[in-house]
């Protein structure tokens, strides 16, 4: 069982990708933008992290970068799962670092197939 962070202000978002990440047989932790995330993210220290893009305070592209500059929490992989579509929203989050990603709506597969390939399992 591993421990996911999931970070996104949306309630319905959130609950979604935690009913996903819970019928796997993961525990779950949240927060719900990208600075709370980051202080999760350190505090914690999760298996994996599924972050959204566009929220207040700390958008998902500054809170991935921060992860995966710290020490601390690099080795964490970030999965960023956005509504930002675009080929340029995507390159540049895996220069933040993230090591991959989702564009909403997606599949409980697609969800699924990235979890258990970031987590070997």
């Amino acid at each position: 069982m591993a421990r996911i962070l999931i970070v996104d202000d949306s309630p319905s978002q959130l609950m979604g990708m935690k009913r996903i990440v819970e019928k796997l047989g993961h525990e779950c932790l949240s927060a719900e933008d990208g600075a709370a995330g980051v202080e999760v993210a350190k505090a914690e220290k999760p298996d994996l992290i599924l972050m959204d893009v566009v929220m207040p305070n700390l958008n998902g592209f500054q809170a991935t970068r921060a992860i995966s500059k710290e020490s601390s929490t690099a080795h964490i992989p970030v999965v960023l799962v956005t509504t930002k579509d675009q080929e340029t929203d995507k390159v540049w989050g895996m220069r933040q670092g993230a090591k991959a990603y989702i564009t909403k709506p997606f599949t409980e597969s697609q969800l699924v197939d990235v979890i258990n390939s970031l987590l070997g399992a």
